[in-house]
């Protein structure tokens, strides 16, 4: 089933960020995903993966790699997107490369890992803790293949590879979803670009009012991607924006036989901080 609940540590000196690399490689191999590369050699380990998509006869090209700085305390993740692949070339140079950084830790990790033939998403709790989340893979596009062939996106939590600890406070680490942000990128037909993200910035919805619950019933909504303008470019495969009102991370709902388990904005807790990752089955 290409979903998982688990946690990694550093048991046996093995730092958490290098065995959760090696728990995606082993997840996605599992179901469906080709490892093109898994280079452990080098301090800054390497995952580059190929998926198939719904037709199973596309190729989509995302990774993951470690990096991190003892001196710093910071142990993370880089998330990454490519238009193709090269296997003289490093990570970073990747064609048509794009990156977002997820703050990760060298002690245990706690994740919801789920796949499904087009894209991958993580969430971790890491640290005090906070909340950790990625997504890297096609997007549910709003067009047909002929207009729209590779809609892909890369989120994470920071603008590339940040020097950012876990623990950091400030504006620059947060999910992507929330949009109008580098930490989100939707590569369209003429590159990438950082997509707005629909409901964040509907004032109706998770801005100036709150969207709460509806009898116990939390209704999820899809995070659409748009200019702020006139265009509406598609939605993320599996990740609902939830109402934070009388509700905590790690809560779980079921909508039509599926799972979902709620994850936060990394501490925060208002209403607006929060979205529902499905775990597919």
């Amino acid at each position: 089933m290409p979903h998982q609940i688990g946690f990694v540590d550093n048991s046996g000196g093995v730092l958490a960020h290098y065995k959760m690399l090696e728990t995606i490689r082993d997840f996605a191999s599992a179901n469906g995903w080709t490892v093109l590369r898994y280079d452990t050699a080098p301090a800054n380990r390497e995952l580059i993966l190929k998926g198939v998509g719904y037709t199973g006869e596309e190729e989509i090209f995302v990774g993951f790699r470690t990096y991190q700085d003892a001196s710093a305390d910071y142990y993370n993740l880089l998330a990454g997107v490519f238009t193709g692949y090269v296997a003289g070339n490093t990570f970073d140079t990747q064609p048509g490369a794009r990156f977002s950084g997820v703050p990760a830790h060298n002690n245990r990790i706690d994740y919801w890992l789920t796949l499904n033939p087009q894209r991958i998403a993580l969430a971790m709790k890491v640290g005090t803790p906070v909340y950790e989340s990625a997504y890297v893979g096609k997007c549910l596009p709003y067009g047909r293949p002929s207009q729209y062939p590779y809609p892909v996106v890369c989120g994470g939590m920071l603008v590339g590879a940040a020097a950012t600890r876990f623990s950091d406070t400030s504006a620059n680490h947060s999910i992507g979803y929330k949009g109008n942000s580098a930490r989100l990128g939707l590569r369209s037909n003429d590159g990438w670009l950082s997509p707005h993200c629909y409901p964040w910035g509907n004032a109706a919805l998770a801005g100036t009012t709150q969207l709460r619950d509806t009898g116990g019933v939390y209704h999820l909504l899809p995070v659409e991607l748009h200019d702020n303008t006139a265009n509406l470019w598609g939605a993320l495969d599996g990740i609902f924006y939830i109402s934070g009102f009388n509700n905590a991370v790690e809560n779980t709902l079921t909508v039509d036989g599926l799972d979902y388990v709620v994850i936060q904005d990394v501490a925060r807790n208002g209403f607006t901080d929060y979205y529902a990752l499905r775990m597919d089955t």
